[in-house]
């Protein structure tokens, strides 16, 4: 017998006392016929339905069928599994595709979590190609098509996302700890024995890498920052009402005039943050950079963190707008010697991306600092410096 989305019952008192009469015949098998399995699928570890099956604190570390199998099947695609499925389509479609270029794309956004490679190739097919920017499935099927499928799965609502918001809005531990390592770049280690870890890891929130905790894919980090800059919360925040208001001046020929947007963020910060002391800008003065450049790219472009660097003093932001891709560096100041390592990471970041002009926001704490925006040429690279 199999029982799916089981764990969307587990309120439910009704199928509780259903559970519990499965197991008593299962335990009377040798007298009398039942079955043979029940398989109870979903997504919670079977021993997390103790929280609901008895009422008694005591017995909430039991499982209710005392015995649970293990799944060791690795449910996210790799690469190759990408590159076979889109081998197999070109092979019906003939798109001319590079399809090592798109799988690699296809993971580096989604790490091979199933639904997600599913519906940006669902997207690609079948909503990007023919329209007016991609008129056939050889146009939509590039680097350009999928950071497009890419924005439209950002935006639009459907159910696992749904499920992930509900899970975060039932857990208030889980959304405290998703917070941590998305704003402030706690070094949040990977501990079996931790509750919300082992919650946060149940629900697929999150990988361990390295012996940390990360977010589980890049969609989920970016859908998960949006959540946390969304109204009606940030409607309350002056930056972003300056930024509503003003977003339209920062789209010139329709790209992204990112020196402007650093030149006007310097200013409504400084006016409004500007007395604030230093553990307020190393706990949020990234998040409000990024408070400040929601509404201004919204619906048209989005944004990520690249995960490897991101910590307590730096935080690299890759923004995709419109088939352009900006490099912002945010970084907390601590000296000329670490400002200087910096830019040169920042140029080799550029080389890897394959651009010629990046940008770099400093947190500095220097009362004689010189608050502004300024250009500097770094070899054959072009740095564009905000300090605050």
């Amino acid at each position: 017998m199999i029982i799916d989305e089981v764990d969307t019952a587990t309120n439910n008192q009704v199928f509780l006392d259903f559970l519990a009469q499965l197991r008593a015949c299962y335990l009377k098998r040798p007298k009398a016929a039942t079955f043979q399995s029940v398989i109870l699928a979903g997504v919670y570890d079977i021993r997390n339905i103790r929280r609901k099956i008895r009422p008694d604190e005591e017995h909430k570390t039991n499982s209710p069928w005392n015995i649970a199998a293990d799944f060791n099947v690795a449910m996210n695609f790799s690469v190759l599994d990408i590159s076979g499925m889109l081998r197999e389509y070109e092979t019906d479609y003939h798109t001319g595709m590079n399809i090592e270029e798109i799988a690699e794309l296809l993971y580096e956004y989604t790490s091979g979590y199933p639904v997600l490679v599913s519906r940006l190739c669902k997207l690609m097919d079948e909503y990007i190609a023919g329209t007016e920017v991609f008129p056939s499935r050889k146009e939509a099927w590039t680097k350009e098509g999928v950071l497009e499928a890419v924005r439209i799965l950002l935006q639009e609502k459907n159910a696992l996302f749904d499920s992930l918001f509900e899970k975060l809005n039932l857990y208030p531990e889980m959304k405290e700890r998703i917070r941590a390592i998305l704003f402030r770049g706690d070094p949040v280690p990977y501990n079996v024995d931790d509750p919300v870890t082992d919650l946060l890891h149940m629900f697929g929130f999150v990988k361990a890498e390295g012996g940390r905790l990360l977010i589980a894919n890049r969609i989920f980090e970016t859908r998960l920052y949006n959540y946390f800059l969304m109204p009606p919360e940030v409607e309350r925040e002056e930056l972003y009402n300056y930024a509503e208001q003003d977003k339209n001046q920062f789209i010139r020929n329709g790209k992204l005039d990112m020196k402007l947007l650093l030149e006007k963020f310097v200013l409504y910060f400084d006016d409004i943050y500007g007395d604030q002391d230093q553990k307020f800008i190393e706990d949020d003065g990234r998040r409000y950079f990024m408070l400040f450049l929601r509404p201004i790219i919204n619906g048209t472009g989005n944004y990520y963190v690249e995960t490897q660097t991101r910590n307590r003093e730096r935080t690299d932001l890759i923004i995709d707008y419109r088939g352009e891709q900006y490099i912002i560096e945010l970084k907390i100041y601590r000296g000329n010697a670490y400002h200087e390592r910096g830019e040169r990471q920042l140029t080799e970041y550029l080389d890897y991306y394959h651009l010629k002009k990046g940008y770099m926001l400093s947190f500095n704490f220097n009362k004689k600092k010189e608050i502004g925006v300024r250009e500097i040429s770094l070899g054959d690279k072009v740095l564009v410096e905000a300090v605050v």
